[in-house]
């Protein structure tokens, strides 16, 4: 009784450990370590709060931009007479030396805080935020656009490793029917039943079976690295279901119309959208800009009313003097009204370019959508004939492999119905790896990866 309930045991935990097993290597749990882990992912989320980031910059514009400057200089005051024009930049000189008495040398103190506020800009600034959401929405369409291409090469070498997966098991059953007729020949050439040439020959197809067992394993171990970088060089997974692949779900009638919410449209579409904002926002950039300007500005100096020069530090905050200032201005760049002018045509040109190009990837991706449908359909006519022709093949080949152990034909007959089994097995894989892979175009071109993940 007890080493009955200890087999129990052994075939629930078996049981369960396929079970979680089976969970972790499916299709659609490798899509969650490819989003956790991926480079290109976390590339694509950093774009996209870079942009997010850069909006809200832009939105700063709007307020008013505050400046404020405070120095202290230690200079010479001795003047000049005539006429100037002031470079951007201070340097303070006070009066006539003639006329002061006191050190050579005078402090001096200033600071200002200037207020500048465009309170009308003709729709520029609107504009502006305006390109800068259009960017944000552009890298969010790009994130969309390259998770649905990783979808698509992760189930493409997902399908691969299975289908190498496949093929090894192929190979090891036609291992196994060339050990059986070595065995076979071996025991009826020592009888004398045989010529010894029908063990050669049979140990050579033998021969030849064990040698693509390592090309294929080769193939298997690339189709697994492969697969491995896109999960972050998690190479835990090394083991894929082979049921699937040559056992398809149910016809599914395939989708022929095109999801106009496309991620790739979407992306083309918002890129046509941003240029003709950024040919308006040049537009609107050759009107003036009007300004609220606003200002405060404290001097302290060194000299004093009556014409007496301190050279001391302290009475640089001395003599101090206030001033404010309030007013309206505006500022008009009148060459602007060629050369932007010139330059938002430029980009509604480019707008009109993106729209056709638009227009162009739909009619192809429609296309393509209707021409994987047929494929679709007459692929998985011939996954059931191919399926009716391996049956037949493998009891044709058990009974003339019957045949020759009773001798009636002789090896090389075996052999060739052997070979035509393996080529109806092998057609049969291959069949269920392009049935696979064009449910993959499908998903991509609607951007609905749920039947793969769910069902592979």
């Amino acid at each position: 009784m007890i080493q009955y309930i200890k087999t129990v045991m052994l075939l629930l935990t078996a049981v369960a450990g396929a079970s979680v097993y089976a969970q972790q290597n499916t299709l659609g749990s490798l899509w969650l370590k490819v989003e956790q882990n991926y480079p290109g992912i976390k590339a694509a989320q950093s774009a996209m709060a870079a942009a997010v980031l850069n909006e809200k910059s832009v939105n700063g514009n709007r307020l008013p931009q505050v400046k404020m400057q405070i120095q202290n200089s230690y200079s010479t005051y001795d003047g000049s007479a005539g006429a100037f024009y002031p470079q951007p930049g201070f340097f303070n000189v006070s009066g006539s030396a003639g006329m002061l008495t006191g050190a050579a040398f005078s402090p001096n103190t200033f600071s200002s805080a200037v207020l500048e506020w465009d309170f009308f800009s003709f729709g520029k600034l609107k504009k502006e935020k305006e390109m800068s959401h259009s960017i944000t929405n552009t890298r969010i369409l790009e994130k969309d656009a390259c998770l649905l291409k990783l979808k698509k090469s992760l189930s493409e070498r997902y399908i691969s490793l299975i289908y190498q997966e496949a093929k090894l098991k192929w190979n090891e059953k036609n291992i196994d029917r060339l050990n059986d007729i070595r065995g076979i020949t071996s025991g009826l050439s020592a009888a004398g039943l045989k010529p010894a040439a029908d063990s050669l020959l049979a140990l050579s197809s033998y021969m030849q079976a064990l040698g693509e067992a390592d090309r294929l394993g080769g193939s298997r171990q690339a189709a697994l690295i492969n697969l491995s970088e896109l999960l972050n060089a998690d190479t835990s997974f090394n083991k894929a279901p082979l049921t699937k692949i040559t056992v398809p779900p149910g016809f599914l009638s395939p989708q022929t119309t095109l999801n106009i919410a496309h991620p790739m449209l979407m992306l083309l579409n918002e890129q046509s959208a941003y240029y003709e904002l950024s040919s308006a926002f040049q537009k609107r950039s050759s009107l003036p800009s009007l300004k609220l300007l606003g200002g405060y500005a404290f001097r302290g100096s060194g000299i004093s009313e009556g014409g007496y020069v301190s050279g001391k530090f302290r009475d640089g905050f001395s003599n101090t003097t206030n001033n404010v200032l309030a007013g309206l201005g505006i500022t008009w760049n009148i060459t602007d009204l060629y050369t932007k002018r010139i330059k938002a045509g430029a980009l509604s040109k480019e707008a009109e370019r993106s729209k056709l190009l638009t227009e162009q990837y739909q009619q192809s991706m429609q296309a393509n959508l209707s021409a994987t449908a047929i494929r679709i359909f007459q692929q998985y006519e011939q996954l059931k004939k191919i399926k009716t022709a391996v049956e037949q093949a493998d009891a044709a080949y058990n009974m003339y492999l019957a045949r020759y152990k009773s001798g009636l034909i002789n090896l090389s007959e075996l052999l060739q119905i052997r070979i035509l089994l393996e080529q109806a097995e092998n057609n049969h894989i291959e069949a269920s790896k392009n049935y696979w892979l064009l449910l993959a175009d499908e998903a991509e071109l609607t951007a609905d990866f749920n039947f793969l993940f769910n069902n592979l």
